[in-house]
């Protein structure tokens, strides 16, 4: 059983709005950092927001900041990518992470779980 599953993202056009949702399995999310990132083929993999569940504290990459909103649906168990004005430079496949240590939140890395990823598709 994995660990994390995403469900959403898809095809749109540009200027156009997605979701990302990233449920805990079998476990809940409690004083965990969750992070969203994304990955085109050939680059790094970028960190674009993250929530630490056990305070509310977000952060966003600059490229997104106004249009994409991360959040912990407590009832649902899941975190949320919810993604505005969409661009074409916004196109990558996604990746939810998760780990029990609020310090993932600070230095954005060594996530122990994973999502299998989503893919996003912006056209001009």
């Amino acid at each position: 059983q994995e660990p994390l599953v995403e469900s959403g993202g898809g095809s749109v056009q540009a200027g156009g709005s997605l979701r990302l949702s990233c449920a805990a399995s079998g476990w809940y999310y409690t004083r965990h950092c969750v992070a969203w990132f994304r990955q085109t083929p050939g680059q790094e993999r970028e960190a674009v927001a993250t929530i630490y569940i056990g305070g509310g504290s977000t952060y966003y990459v600059d490229s997104v900041k106004g249009r994409f909103t991360i959040s912990h649906d407590n009832r649902e168990n899941t975190v949320n990518l919810q993604m505005n004005y969409l661009k074409p430079e916004d196109a990558a496949m996604y990746y939810c992470a998760a780990d029990g240590s609020a310090e993932r939140c600070r230095i954005i890395a060594d996530f122990n779980y994973w999502g299998q990823g989503k893919q996003v598709t912006v056209s001009s």
